[in-house]
């Protein structure tokens, strides 16, 4: 029976899919701070207190919170994500690219692996386009009042969540199984057909992961700000970048078209494979003359 290959597509959140970090679009405007007010005073926690950053940017915006009697709820967060601008094309990226997997006859699954806030992506224009959200989230109390951090997914962090979408244990709390052994042919997606899209340093960790194993990784950058991009091409930690342009017309669609198109043969060659290697296992005519 064909067996329908799935193909993870995982996306960084902030300044990939968005033009800047979710949180200075509405949440620190509206505390009366500017930007780097907010940022300044959440590294310079981290770094006075040796805490990790992103745990350190929860914190500072609970006390901010707190200090402007402006208590943040969940409903709150995810009305927050309604104000998000995204690169061109974002909003309908998702479903060419389904589209296109049907004709390919691959299953596409889209994931999000964000050191921003779950909440807010979920309340995003996009938020419903994805099988997973894997994003920092708040533990809220009886009033639905944020209160403490539930999950805080940091740089290397991030890598779990490839493991877990790798062998399809997606849910946080399951630990025992995603530690166990899982043979390569049982697992749910493997890394040959994974892409991960990131935009910068912190998504070094799950691009190389992808990339040294067989799948593909993509860096993209905002106009005139390839830097990054080059410098990730030249330590060989991505396979191709390109301008955050998500539109039918740019070089990103084409890409990760061409690369559809390749995992789609890498699949049926694989399968192909499978196939002749069983039947080559069955009794040897020979010994039965």
């Amino acid at each position: 029976m064909h067996e329908t290959p799935t193909i993870a597509m995982m996306y960084d959140f902030d300044k990939t899919l968005t033009t800047k970090d979710m949180q200075e679009y509405t949440f620190i405007p509206k505390l009366g701070m500017h930007s780097e007010q907010f940022w300044q005073k959440s590294n310079t926690l981290a770094r006075t207190q040796g805490m990790d950053r992103i745990l350190a940017y929860m914190k500072v915006m609970l006390d901010e919170s707190r200090m402007h009697q402006q208590p943040i709820r969940r409903s709150d967060f995810v009305n927050l994500g309604k104000e998000l601008e995204f690169f061109p094309g974002v909003t309908t990226w998702f479903d060419r690219i389904n589209a296109l997997g049907r004709k390919l006859d691959l299953n596409i699954e889209h994931f999000i692996i964000s050191s921003g806030l779950r909440e807010i992506i979920e309340g995003s224009a996009i938020g419903s386009s994805f099988r997973r959200i894997y994003a920092c989230e708040y533990f809220y109390d009886e009033n639905q009042v944020a209160v403490w951090p539930k999950l805080s997914v940091n740089y290397t962090a991030k890598t779990q969540f490839l493991f877990r979408i790798n062998k399809g244990v997606l849910d946080v709390f399951e630990d025992a199984q995603l530690n166990a052994y899982t043979a390569e042919s049982e697992r749910s997606v493997p890394f040959r057909n994974m892409i991960y899209i990131g935009d910068g340093l912190t998504d070094v960790p799950c691009m190389k992961l992808v990339k040294q194993n067989g799948g593909v990784s993509i860096a993209v950058h905002a106009p005139g700000k390839e830097e990054t991009s080059h410098r990730l091409m030249r330590e060989q930690r991505i396979s191709f970048f390109t301008e955050a342009d998500y539109t039918e017309d740019g070089q990103l669609y084409s890409l990760v078209s061409n690369v559809l198109r390749m995992m789609q043969a890498q699949n049926q060659l694989q399968a192909s494979y499978t196939q002749m290697k069983q039947l080559s296992t069955g009794p040897d005519p020979a010994a039965s003359r």
